[in-house]
């Protein structure tokens, strides 16, 4: 134990510890978003409340107690996107039924593409590349999808190159949209994603990359991106996002091999 101004033992140290991690995972939640500048103002407005304290300025403090009184509430009304998106985060990755079920223990090494399913999907983006075709594909690993499924047409196919490149020619009407892919199916097409909202994506990137990057940070999916202005193919992972990618590159990232993907 250490004894100075202050007693300090193990289960303090600890405290802080931990104290520090979830702060460090809050400001990695809301970076690059508006939410920050909340936060800090936030915090600034609790230093101040310190300060008017120790200086016994009572009226003042009367006053800014009053809304410390109501700051969880006030936090939730503030941040209730950034908590929605923490808790869809928690429920899709650590989901408890994904990680116990035992459908999921006996199944667990059949989580990755067939060689023709690869073949299918990088021969249908390096053509849509091609041709400017604009197009958005989901990969599921972990996450229940369905919600998001539900939002546009059930298909429930196997993976076709064929397939994706008609679903997303220009004048189907499934194109508008993202294609799921989970289990090893095309689940549903013309499905809605969620955008993100961070500030940190370069202007040359569209509402189609921001809607994969928002899926890709909202769960644990794999996204797959091909630019109708520029024909660029994109691969996002955990918001992070790797532009102009090959063919060759995405076979590998669809095997699992990620060795390539520098953020």
């Amino acid at each position: 134990m250490i004894t100075a101004f202050i007693t300090l033992g193990l289960f303090d140290i600890l405290d802080i510890l931990l104290v520090a991690f979830l702060l460090y995972q809050v400001y990695l939640l809301i970076r690059g978003t508006v939410a920050i500048n909340i936060f800090v103002g936030l915090f600034l407005f609790y230093l101040m409340w310190l300060l008017v304290r120790a200086l016994n300025m009572e009226l003042l403090s009367s006053i800014l107690g009053q809304f410390i009184g109501v700051g969880v509430i006030a936090l939730i009304i503030v941040f209730q996107q950034e908590i929605r998106k923490f808790l869809l985060i928690l429920g899709s990755r650590y989901n408890v039924n994904q990680k116990f079920s035992l459908e999921n223990w006996f199944t667990k090494d059949e989580v990755g593409f067939q060689e023709q399913e690869i073949a299918s999907i990088v021969t249908a983006c390096e053509h849509m590349s091609k041709s400017k075709t604009g197009a958005l594909i989901v990969i599921a690993k972990n996450s229940d999808l369905q919600a998001y499924a539900d939002t546009g047409k059930i298909v429930n196919s196997r993976v076709s190159g064929t397939l994706l490149e008609s679903i997303f020619f220009k004048n189907s009407p499934l194109h508008d949209g993202a294609v799921i892919i989970a289990n090893n199916r095309i689940l549903a097409a013309r499905c809605i994603l969620p955008v993100t909202d961070s500030t940190n994506i370069p202007g040359s990137l569209g509402l189609r990359h921001r809607a994969a990057i928002g899926m890709s940070q909202a769960t644990d999916s794999h996204v797959i991106t091909v630019s109708e202005e520029t024909g660029n193919i994109s691969y996002i992972m955990g918001g992070n996002i790797k532009v102009r990618i090959t063919g060759a590159d995405l076979k590998k990232f669809l095997a699992g091999d990620y060795s390539g993907f520098i953020v």
